[in-house]
């Protein structure tokens, strides 16, 4: 909700469109058939997240594909294999990480052109469905496993692997769990809750476990928050994957701005981007198109309409 004033709109252009090329025209996959049936699907992109050079890597879910989109909108494909690549991050060094809806989470090698095992169970039960995955500053591997929950069957999990392969399972109470994202001094996690319509705030405790975890925000539709993404002003960008937009919340949890896409109304996820990171890259899945935004604007957004601090209470 806003308090002050109604939330800033920004619009979007297209920075960059998967080329015919690469496009799989009257392709059946398992995946489409079970997440959008009767639905032509060509691809279904997702995932962005920019590399040190300035590339934007995406992944096509339903035909097991990752691509490397240049500065210029170039694709080329990086690899194809047998698996459903969901959410992608590239760590400080280089690594590049994948949530794999199949596998678990895996590991791109570039040089060696193929796709490793890092954690693909817990005691021996594979995950339901990994979704999307967050890079702490200390190589924490926070991820979310889907599956196929919701309001019916809210168990969802969210795990943290650490750089030593312990797996601690945070949330087992999950309705959907996708996008994550930690705050500026990684002391809270924030978890979309698909099938909720709304993002879970999870503060973390000094024994590594969470408490007082609530509601931050709530939204409406025919689906829900997908991916997000936060700045370093502690703005919180929620790409909602049915309406069409990117809401931006305030660290307050004040409803500050809505970014509307000028393609499809599925908005899965988001990544900041630009020399000056004053630009947000969003990925409409259905139509395979990178939008931008100009996120610059936002510069003065901490303060409300009446001058009111919109960061959070300490």
């Amino acid at each position: 909700m806003y308090l002050d004033a109604p939330p800033r709109l920004i619009e979007t252009s297209v920075f960059s469109a998967m080329p015919d090329h690469f496009r799989r025209k009257d392709v059946r996959t398992v995946w489409a058939d079970a997440n959008r049936p009767g639905q032509p699907t060509d691809c279904f992109i997702e995932g962005p997240s920019f590399d040190a050079a300035g590339n934007l890597y995406v992944v096509d879910i339903p035909f097991g594909r990752i691509f490397r989109i240049a500065p210029d909108g170039t694709w080329v494909l990086v690899i194809e294999y047998d698996g459903w690549p969901n959410g992608l991050k590239i760590a400080a060094d280089g690594r590049i990480l994948v949530a794999d809806y199949m596998h678990g989470i895996m590991e791109l090698d570039t040089k060696a052109g193929r796709m490793r095992s890092v954690k693909t169970a817990r005691n021996s039960e594979s995950f339901r469905g990994c979704n999307d995955l967050h890079l702490a500053s200390n190589g924490d591997i926070y991820f979310t496993d889907q599956g196929q929950t919701g309001l019916h069957d809210p168990t969802g999990r969210v795990y943290r692997l650490s750089p030593d392969g312990r797996l601690d399972c945070l949330i087992v109470t999950g309705v959907s769990p996708n996008g994550l994202v930690l705050d500026p001094a990684e002391k809270v996690l924030f978890v979309a809750m698909t099938r909720d319509n709304a993002v879970w705030r999870m503060p973390l405790m000094a024994d590594g476990s969470v408490a007082k975890v609530g509601r931050f925000c709530s939204t409406f539709g025919a689906s829900g928050p997908d991916g997000i993404t936060m700045d370093k002003a502690g703005r919180l960008f929620v790409a909602h994957a049915s309406l069409g937009h990117v809401f931006v919340f305030a660290p307050n949890g004040e409803l500050i701005a809505r970014i509307k896409s000028c393609k499809g109304p599925t908005c899965t996820n988001v990544a900041i981007g630009g020399e000056n990171r004053d630009r947000l890259y969003i990925t409409e899945s259905v139509t395979g198109t990178v939008l931008v935004a100009d996120i610059g604007v936002l510069d003065s957004s901490l303060r409300g309409a009446n001058g009111s601090d919109l960061r959070p209470a300490r």
